[in-house]
Protein backbone atom coordinates (compact mmCIF):
# COMPACT_ATOMS: atom_id res chain seq x y z
CA UNK A 1 0.00 0.00 0.00
CA UNK A 2 1.41 3.54 -1.32
CA UNK A 3 2.27 6.27 1.97
CA UNK A 4 -0.02 9.04 1.52
CA UNK A 5 1.54 11.79 0.25
CA UNK A 6 2.34 14.51 3.03
CA UNK A 7 2.89 18.00 0.91
CA UNK A 8 6.27 19.73 1.30
CA UNK A 9 7.33 23.30 1.96
CA UNK A 10 10.20 22.99 -0.40
CA UNK A 11 7.81 22.18 -3.59
CA UNK A 12 7.75 25.76 -4.60
CA UNK A 13 11.47 26.17 -3.63
CA UNK A 14 12.09 23.22 -5.91
CA UNK A 15 9.73 24.39 -8.90
CA UNK A 16 10.72 27.63 -9.23
CA UNK A 17 14.52 26.59 -8.85
CA UNK A 18 13.79 24.36 -12.29
CA UNK A 19 12.69 27.15 -13.64
CA UNK A 20 15.23 28.89 -13.46
CA UNK A 21 18.30 26.49 -13.13
CA UNK A 22 19.13 24.28 -16.06
CA UNK A 23 19.95 21.49 -13.17
CA UNK A 24 18.74 20.96 -9.74
CA UNK A 25 20.54 18.74 -6.81
CA UNK A 26 18.62 17.78 -4.22
CA UNK A 27 20.28 16.89 -1.57
CA UNK A 28 19.19 15.75 2.13
CA UNK A 29 19.64 12.43 4.89
CA UNK A 30 18.00 9.01 3.47
CA UNK A 31 14.36 8.43 3.77
CA UNK A 32 13.52 12.25 4.17
CA UNK A 33 11.07 11.70 1.17
CA UNK A 34 13.69 13.00 -1.99
CA UNK A 35 12.38 10.87 -4.05
CA UNK A 36 8.93 11.13 -3.25
CA UNK A 37 9.14 14.60 -4.13
CA UNK A 38 10.73 14.81 -7.29
CA UNK A 39 8.34 12.52 -8.81
CA UNK A 40 5.54 13.84 -7.34
CA UNK A 41 6.48 17.20 -8.73
CA UNK A 42 7.57 16.12 -11.87
CA UNK A 43 7.06 12.33 -12.39
CA UNK A 44 4.61 13.25 -15.58
CA UNK A 45 7.21 15.39 -17.62
CA UNK A 46 10.27 13.95 -16.60
CA UNK A 47 11.81 10.79 -17.31
CA UNK A 48 12.95 8.86 -13.99
CA UNK A 49 16.20 6.91 -13.70
CA UNK A 50 17.57 5.47 -10.39
CA UNK A 51 21.65 4.51 -10.09
CA UNK A 52 20.89 2.72 -7.67
CA UNK A 53 20.90 -0.44 -9.33
CA UNK A 54 24.54 -1.67 -9.74
CA UNK A 55 23.75 -2.27 -13.53
CA UNK A 56 22.30 1.36 -13.53
CA UNK A 57 25.57 2.79 -12.44
CA UNK A 58 28.22 0.41 -14.32
CA UNK A 59 26.05 1.43 -17.26
CA UNK A 60 26.98 5.24 -16.35
CA UNK A 61 30.07 4.81 -15.70
CA UNK A 62 30.77 2.95 -18.38
CA UNK A 63 29.85 4.57 -21.15
CA UNK A 64 27.82 8.40 -19.86
CA UNK A 65 27.65 10.18 -23.11
CA UNK A 66 25.91 6.79 -24.26
CA UNK A 67 23.41 6.65 -21.02
CA UNK A 68 22.77 10.01 -21.44
CA UNK A 69 21.65 9.57 -24.46
CA UNK A 70 19.36 6.82 -23.13
CA UNK A 71 17.88 8.92 -21.22
CA UNK A 72 17.86 12.34 -22.55
CA UNK A 73 16.50 16.04 -20.36
CA UNK A 74 14.09 17.17 -18.90
CA UNK A 75 15.21 13.64 -16.56
CA UNK A 76 15.66 13.03 -12.45
CA UNK A 77 18.79 11.01 -11.81
CA UNK A 78 17.98 9.79 -8.49
CA UNK A 79 21.29 8.29 -6.35
CA UNK A 80 23.61 10.37 -8.61
CA UNK A 81 26.26 9.62 -5.93
CA UNK A 82 26.23 6.18 -7.31
CA UNK A 83 27.72 7.54 -10.63
CA UNK A 84 29.45 11.08 -9.83
CA UNK A 85 32.24 10.77 -12.83
CA UNK A 86 28.53 11.41 -15.06
CA UNK A 87 28.63 14.74 -13.68
CA UNK A 88 31.50 16.42 -16.26
CA UNK A 89 28.56 14.92 -18.89
CA UNK A 90 26.09 16.86 -17.53
CA UNK A 91 28.08 19.75 -17.97
CA UNK A 92 28.57 19.26 -21.47
CA UNK A 93 24.78 18.63 -22.36
CA UNK A 94 24.08 21.27 -20.41
CA UNK A 95 27.03 23.92 -22.27
CA UNK A 96 24.83 22.67 -25.10
CA UNK A 97 21.72 24.07 -24.36
CA UNK A 98 22.74 26.91 -21.41
CA UNK A 99 19.53 28.85 -21.51
CA UNK A 100 17.31 25.68 -21.22
CA UNK A 101 15.93 25.45 -17.80
CA UNK A 102 14.55 22.51 -15.97
CA UNK A 103 17.22 19.83 -18.09
CA UNK A 104 18.09 17.91 -14.94
CA UNK A 105 17.07 17.05 -11.53
CA UNK A 106 19.56 15.15 -9.30
CA UNK A 107 19.09 13.79 -6.24
CA UNK A 108 21.27 11.70 -3.52
CA UNK A 109 21.90 11.61 0.81
CA UNK A 110 25.13 12.20 1.12
CA UNK A 111 26.34 16.39 0.97
CA UNK A 112 30.12 15.78 1.21
CA UNK A 113 30.11 14.33 -2.66
CA UNK A 114 27.24 15.69 -3.88
CA UNK A 115 28.25 19.35 -2.67
CA UNK A 116 31.69 18.59 -4.21
CA UNK A 117 31.25 16.93 -7.17
CA UNK A 118 28.16 19.29 -8.37
CA UNK A 119 30.00 22.20 -7.11
CA UNK A 120 33.00 21.36 -9.07
CA UNK A 121 31.20 20.24 -12.39
CA UNK A 122 28.04 22.65 -11.98
CA UNK A 123 29.31 25.64 -10.92
CA UNK A 124 26.75 28.43 -11.82
CA UNK A 125 24.67 26.10 -12.97
CA UNK A 126 22.90 24.06 -11.01
CA UNK A 127 20.59 25.08 -7.80
CA UNK A 128 21.52 23.12 -4.62
CA UNK A 129 18.77 22.47 -1.95
CA UNK A 130 18.50 20.23 1.10
CA UNK A 131 15.16 18.34 1.98
CA UNK A 132 15.20 17.37 5.79
CA UNK A 133 12.89 15.13 7.42
CA UNK A 134 9.07 16.73 7.93
CA UNK A 135 8.90 19.44 10.58
CA UNK A 136 5.62 20.17 12.27
CA UNK A 137 4.25 22.37 10.06
CA UNK A 138 4.37 19.70 7.43
CA UNK A 139 3.04 17.15 9.82
CA UNK A 140 -0.20 19.25 10.45
CA UNK A 141 -0.40 20.15 6.80
CA UNK A 142 0.72 23.90 7.41
CA UNK A 143 4.11 23.90 5.13
CA UNK A 144 3.71 27.39 4.66
CA UNK A 145 3.18 28.94 7.84
CA UNK A 146 5.38 31.51 8.91
CA UNK A 147 6.90 32.16 12.15
CA UNK A 148 5.39 34.21 14.97
CA UNK A 149 7.89 36.98 14.35
CA UNK A 150 6.99 36.92 11.18
CA UNK A 151 2.88 36.48 11.04
CA UNK A 152 0.38 39.50 10.83
CA UNK A 153 -1.20 39.67 14.65
CA UNK A 154 -4.77 38.88 13.14
CA UNK A 155 -3.21 35.13 12.71
CA UNK A 156 -5.12 32.75 14.10
CA UNK A 157 -3.11 30.50 17.00
CA UNK A 158 -3.05 26.84 16.45
CA UNK A 159 -4.38 24.24 18.48
CA UNK A 160 -2.13 22.75 21.14
CA UNK A 161 -1.26 19.17 21.22
CA UNK A 162 -3.44 16.75 22.86
CA UNK A 163 -1.85 15.42 26.38
CA UNK A 164 0.77 13.18 25.59
CA UNK A 165 0.79 13.87 21.80
CA UNK A 166 3.69 16.27 21.71
CA UNK A 167 6.28 13.77 23.25
CA UNK A 168 5.09 10.91 21.18
CA UNK A 169 5.49 12.70 18.17
CA UNK A 170 8.84 13.43 19.44
CA UNK A 171 9.46 9.68 20.07
CA UNK A 172 8.54 8.99 16.41
CA UNK A 173 10.81 12.16 14.82
CA UNK A 174 9.75 13.65 11.28
CA UNK A 175 10.61 10.43 8.64
CA UNK A 176 7.80 10.21 6.11
CA UNK A 177 7.60 6.68 6.63
CA UNK A 178 7.04 6.94 10.13
CA UNK A 179 4.75 9.86 10.18
CA UNK A 180 2.70 8.63 7.61
CA UNK A 181 2.20 4.58 8.71
CA UNK A 182 2.26 5.14 12.55
CA UNK A 183 1.70 1.30 13.43
CA UNK A 184 5.14 0.95 12.50
CA UNK A 185 7.99 -0.59 15.28
CA UNK A 186 9.45 2.45 16.22
CA UNK A 187 12.09 0.51 17.55
CA UNK A 188 13.28 -1.16 14.63
CA UNK A 189 12.64 1.32 12.24
CA UNK A 190 14.85 3.74 13.67
CA UNK A 191 17.45 0.80 14.65
CA UNK A 192 17.46 -0.11 10.83
CA UNK A 193 17.74 3.52 9.92
CA UNK A 194 20.72 3.68 11.60
CA UNK A 195 22.41 0.41 10.68
CA UNK A 196 21.16 1.60 6.50
CA UNK A 197 23.01 4.58 6.93
CA UNK A 198 26.72 3.19 8.86
CA UNK A 199 26.66 0.27 6.18
CA UNK A 200 25.63 2.62 3.12
CA UNK A 201 26.52 5.97 3.85
CA UNK A 202 28.92 6.65 6.37
CA UNK A 203 31.35 3.29 4.86
CA UNK A 204 31.08 4.74 1.62
CA UNK A 205 32.87 7.84 2.96
CA UNK A 206 35.90 5.91 3.53
CA UNK A 207 36.63 7.86 7.18
CA UNK A 208 35.04 5.29 8.91
CA UNK A 209 37.58 2.53 10.34
CA UNK A 210 36.08 1.09 13.13
CA UNK A 211 31.65 0.78 12.94
CA UNK A 212 31.21 -0.56 16.13
CA UNK A 213 32.72 2.42 17.48
CA UNK A 214 31.53 4.84 15.56
CA UNK A 215 27.84 3.64 16.70
CA UNK A 216 29.16 4.24 20.01
CA UNK A 217 30.12 7.78 19.03
CA UNK A 218 26.95 8.32 18.01
CA UNK A 219 25.68 7.43 21.30
CA UNK A 220 28.07 9.48 23.11
CA UNK A 221 26.75 12.79 21.15
CA UNK A 222 23.49 11.88 21.35
CA UNK A 223 23.48 11.91 25.08
CA UNK A 224 25.34 15.32 24.51
CA UNK A 225 22.87 16.93 22.76
CA UNK A 226 21.97 20.68 23.44
CA UNK A 227 25.50 21.00 25.61
CA UNK A 228 28.74 22.64 24.59
CA UNK A 229 30.78 20.45 22.85
CA UNK A 230 33.93 19.47 24.66
CA UNK A 231 35.42 17.27 21.64
CA UNK A 232 38.95 16.35 23.54
CA UNK A 233 36.55 15.06 26.56
CA UNK A 234 34.30 13.10 24.02
CA UNK A 235 37.03 11.63 22.33
CA UNK A 236 38.97 11.09 25.49
CA UNK A 237 35.87 9.10 26.41
CA UNK A 238 35.98 7.02 23.62
CA UNK A 239 39.29 6.37 23.17
CA UNK A 240 39.89 7.60 20.09
CA UNK A 241 42.17 10.45 18.36
CA UNK A 242 41.09 14.05 18.94
CA UNK A 243 41.13 14.21 15.17
CA UNK A 244 39.47 11.26 14.01
CA UNK A 245 36.75 12.43 16.64
CA UNK A 246 36.67 15.67 14.65
CA UNK A 247 36.40 14.08 11.14
CA UNK A 248 33.42 11.96 12.40
CA UNK A 249 31.43 14.53 13.36
CA UNK A 250 31.94 16.55 10.21
CA UNK A 251 30.95 13.66 8.48
CA UNK A 252 27.76 13.51 11.02
CA UNK A 253 27.15 17.13 9.97
CA UNK A 254 27.93 17.02 6.41
CA UNK A 255 25.13 13.62 6.21
CA UNK A 256 22.53 16.11 7.60
CA UNK A 257 22.40 13.60 10.96
CA UNK A 258 23.12 16.58 13.43
CA UNK A 259 23.25 20.34 13.81
CA UNK A 260 26.44 22.00 15.06
CA UNK A 261 24.95 25.39 16.53
CA UNK A 262 27.68 28.17 17.10
CA UNK A 263 27.42 31.32 19.37
CA UNK A 264 26.56 34.25 17.98
CA UNK A 265 29.29 37.25 17.91
CA UNK A 266 29.02 40.47 15.88
CA UNK A 267 32.71 39.32 15.04
CA UNK A 268 31.99 36.64 12.61
CA UNK A 269 35.57 35.42 12.94
CA UNK A 270 34.63 34.55 16.43
CA UNK A 271 31.71 31.99 15.61
CA UNK A 272 34.26 29.82 13.85
CA UNK A 273 36.45 29.03 16.74
CA UNK A 274 34.52 29.52 20.05
CA UNK A 275 32.84 25.96 21.68
CA UNK A 276 29.96 25.22 19.46
CA UNK A 277 26.64 22.96 20.62
CA UNK A 278 25.06 20.12 18.67
CA UNK A 279 21.46 19.23 18.20
CA UNK A 280 20.34 15.75 16.31
CA UNK A 281 18.46 16.74 13.18
CA UNK A 282 16.00 14.24 14.34
CA UNK A 283 14.33 13.82 17.95
CA UNK A 284 13.43 10.46 16.75
CA UNK A 285 16.92 9.55 15.84
CA UNK A 286 18.27 10.94 19.21
CA UNK A 287 15.72 9.37 21.57
CA UNK A 288 16.62 5.75 19.93
CA UNK A 289 20.61 6.85 20.18
CA UNK A 290 19.56 7.04 23.80
CA UNK A 291 17.33 4.52 24.73
CA UNK A 292 14.12 6.13 25.21
CA UNK A 293 10.85 4.55 24.35
CA UNK A 294 8.52 5.76 25.99
CA UNK A 295 6.81 9.64 26.13
CA UNK A 296 6.37 9.56 29.94
CA UNK A 297 10.00 8.72 30.24
CA UNK A 298 11.56 11.03 27.87
CA UNK A 299 9.81 14.05 29.33
CA UNK A 300 10.32 13.52 32.55
CA UNK A 301 13.78 12.11 32.61
CA UNK A 302 17.15 13.74 32.51
CA UNK A 303 17.20 14.13 28.90
CA UNK A 304 13.73 15.85 28.45
CA UNK A 305 14.81 19.43 28.73
CA UNK A 306 17.92 18.55 25.51
CA UNK A 307 14.92 16.68 23.94
CA UNK A 308 12.62 19.55 23.97
CA UNK A 309 15.42 21.72 22.87
CA UNK A 310 16.08 19.75 20.03
CA UNK A 311 12.88 20.19 18.79
CA UNK A 312 12.87 23.24 18.78
CA UNK A 313 16.16 24.15 17.21
CA UNK A 314 15.42 21.54 14.56
CA UNK A 315 11.93 22.86 13.58
CA UNK A 316 13.21 26.40 12.68
CA UNK A 317 16.20 25.14 10.81
CA UNK A 318 13.94 23.01 9.26
CA UNK A 319 11.38 25.69 7.97
CA UNK A 320 14.43 27.44 6.95
CA UNK A 321 15.99 24.92 4.88
CA UNK A 322 12.45 24.23 3.16
CA UNK A 323 12.34 27.86 1.93
CA UNK A 324 15.89 27.45 0.35
CA UNK A 325 17.54 29.58 2.41
CA UNK A 326 20.99 29.44 4.38
CA UNK A 327 20.07 28.93 8.24
CA UNK A 328 21.54 31.32 10.23
CA UNK A 329 21.16 30.50 14.00
CA UNK A 330 23.20 30.93 16.75
CA UNK A 331 23.44 30.81 20.16
CA UNK A 332 24.37 33.40 22.72
CA UNK A 333 26.53 32.68 25.84
CA UNK A 334 28.26 35.55 28.03
CA UNK A 335 32.19 35.18 30.22
CA UNK A 336 29.32 35.03 33.21
CA UNK A 337 27.24 32.45 32.10
CA UNK A 338 24.19 34.18 30.92
CA UNK A 339 22.92 32.37 27.90
CA UNK A 340 20.03 32.73 25.28
CA UNK A 341 19.42 29.23 23.74
CA UNK A 342 18.88 30.33 20.10
CA UNK A 343 19.37 33.76 18.17
CA UNK A 344 18.02 33.46 14.79
CA UNK A 345 19.48 36.07 12.50
CA UNK A 346 16.79 37.63 10.29
CA UNK A 347 19.01 39.93 8.76
CA UNK A 348 18.12 43.40 9.92
CA UNK A 349 17.22 41.79 13.69
CA UNK A 350 18.36 39.04 15.92
CA UNK A 351 15.15 37.04 17.52
CA UNK A 352 16.34 35.81 20.53
CA UNK A 353 14.17 32.25 21.60
CA UNK A 354 14.71 30.48 25.37
CA UNK A 355 13.41 26.80 25.51
CA UNK A 356 11.93 26.19 28.52
CA UNK A 357 10.52 22.52 29.47
CA UNK A 358 8.03 23.40 32.02
CA UNK A 359 4.78 24.16 30.79
CA UNK A 360 4.28 26.72 33.64
CA UNK A 361 6.00 30.08 32.23
CA UNK A 362 7.34 32.68 34.90
CA UNK A 363 8.86 36.09 34.01
CA UNK A 364 12.47 34.66 35.47
CA UNK A 365 12.71 32.60 32.52
CA UNK A 366 13.19 35.81 30.41
CA UNK A 367 15.73 36.57 32.06
CA UNK A 368 18.24 35.74 29.66
CA UNK A 369 16.55 37.31 26.70
CA UNK A 370 16.35 40.69 29.04
CA UNK A 371 20.42 40.91 29.07
CA UNK A 372 20.59 40.11 25.50
CA UNK A 373 17.93 42.58 24.40
CA UNK A 374 19.87 45.02 26.41
CA UNK A 375 23.48 43.82 25.17
CA UNK A 376 22.35 44.74 21.51
CA UNK A 377 19.83 47.39 21.50
CA UNK A 378 17.56 48.23 18.81
CA UNK A 379 19.19 44.71 16.93
CA UNK A 380 17.28 43.16 19.62
CA UNK A 381 13.97 41.88 18.03
CA UNK A 382 11.21 40.65 21.05
CA UNK A 383 12.21 37.06 22.58
CA UNK A 384 10.45 34.16 23.05
CA UNK A 385 10.56 31.75 25.35
CA UNK A 386 8.84 28.85 23.94
CA UNK A 387 7.26 25.98 26.22
CA UNK A 388 5.70 22.85 25.52
CA UNK A 389 2.16 24.19 27.62
CA UNK A 390 -0.68 25.80 25.96
CA UNK A 391 -0.35 29.44 27.50
CA UNK A 392 0.78 32.65 25.35
CA UNK A 393 1.36 35.48 27.45
CA UNK A 394 3.99 38.29 27.93
CA UNK A 395 6.67 37.72 30.85
CA UNK A 396 8.48 40.85 30.16
CA UNK A 397 8.14 44.33 28.24
CA UNK A 398 9.15 42.65 24.39
CA UNK A 399 9.17 39.52 25.56
CA UNK A 400 6.52 36.69 25.21
CA UNK A 401 5.78 32.95 26.39
CA UNK A 402 5.03 30.74 23.14
CA UNK A 403 3.40 27.29 23.24
CA UNK A 404 5.84 24.95 21.22
CA UNK A 405 2.31 24.18 18.88
CA UNK A 406 2.52 28.18 17.78
CA UNK A 407 6.18 27.86 16.94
Amino acid sequence: MPSPYIPRALQPVLKRAAGQFPAVALTGPRQSGKTTLLQRLFGETFRYVSLDPPDAAASAAGDPRGFLERHPPPVILDEIQRAPDLLPYIKERIEARRDQPGQFLLSGPQNLLMIERVTESLAGRAAMLRLLPLSQREVFGRAGAPFPWEARPARAPRRGFAPGELWKSFLRGGYPELVAHRQRDLSLWHASYIQTYLERDVRSLRLIGDLTTFQSFLRVLAARSGQLLNMTDLARDLGVALNTAKAWLSVLEASFQVIILRPYFANVGKRLVKTPKVYFTDTGTLCHLTGLKDPEHAAAGPLGGAIFETAVVSEILKTLVHRGEDPRIYFWRTSSGVEVDLVVDAGDRLIPIEVKLSATPRPAMADGIRTFRESFGAQAAPGYVVHPGDARLPLAPGIEALPFAQL
